[in-house]
């Protein structure tokens, strides 16, 4: 049970290198902040909406759901593509004595810390700009799921991609539309109906459902249910993938 530590540990060294240099907390936070900046208090002065919050106050939770995402995804998929195609070093992973299973915990563990560390520059940032951004346990427990469900989604395009470059491909495909499209800087009721159902399918739009809620509604809980419904997929197919593992 304790074999999901070493990689575990491999991951947070190779981070704490990177925390060390000053430019890298900088690059973290320069997109959430252009964001923050572009539609918080430029665009978002002109905005009215019908919740009756200003929208900043929406912005910002969709901000920490859409880092925490690239984050923890971007982490472990560039980190095991490198390792198993350049660096060779999951090949040693895979014919230690150290369980699949376990590996798949310590990369998607090392993955979420990241998304996390990410996610707490703009909890940071949004405490300082003139808001009602706030936080509460629900917006926590979203926030804990959200990073697992994407650093597991990560491990997955980690071992199916065949090059580096691969790993941006997906991500254009698939993590690029979630930021834009998911809820993150407009309200998914104001997207076309024939539309919404594509919208629901993305994990990105349920966490950006739950993590604005003060309370857990029937639409929250609706949410809540599909986000644990994907880390359970993710997780399982991640594991399979290194268990099945034979390059």
């Amino acid at each position: 049970m304790i074999g999901w530590y070493p990689i575990f540990l491999k991951e947070m060294l190779q981070f704490k290198r990177k925390l060390l240099r000053l430019g890298y907390i900088f690059s973290a936070m320069m997109a959430p902040i252009i964001y923050l900046v572009t539609f918080g208090l430029g665009l978002g002065r002109t905005v009215k909406l019908s919740e009756g919050t200003d929208y900043l106050t929406f912005l910002l939770p969709g901000l920490v759901a859409m880092s925490s995402m690239n984050n923890s995804y971007s982490w472990v998929a560039s980190s095991l593509n490198l390792s198993r195609l350049y660096f060779k070093t999951f090949q040693v992973y895979i014919q230690s004595p150290v369980k699949p299973f376990s590996i798949m915990i310590g990369e998607v563990l090392a993955g979420m810390v990241k998304g996390l560390f990410a996610s707490l520059l703009i909890i940071t940032v949004g405490f300082v700009v003139p808001s009602n951004f706030s936080i509460n346990l629900i917006f926590v427990v979203t926030l804990l799921f959200n990073c697992f469900m994407f650093a597991s989604l990560g491990v997955i395009t980690g071992m199916i991609t065949k090059s580096h470059e691969d790993t941006a491909t997906y991500s254009n495909f698939f993590i690029m539309p979630m930021a834009f499209f998911s809820g993150t800087f407009f309200s998914i009721d104001r997207i076309p109906t024939i539309f919404k159902p594509i919208i629901y399918i993305m994990p990105l739009t349920h966490t950006n459902i739950l993590i604005r809620k003060t309370f857990l509604d029937m639409e929250g809980l609706i949410s809540l249910f599909v986000i644990i419904f994907y880390c359970f997929c993710f997780f399982l197919a991640g594991s399979n993938l290194m268990k099945k593992y034979n390059e």
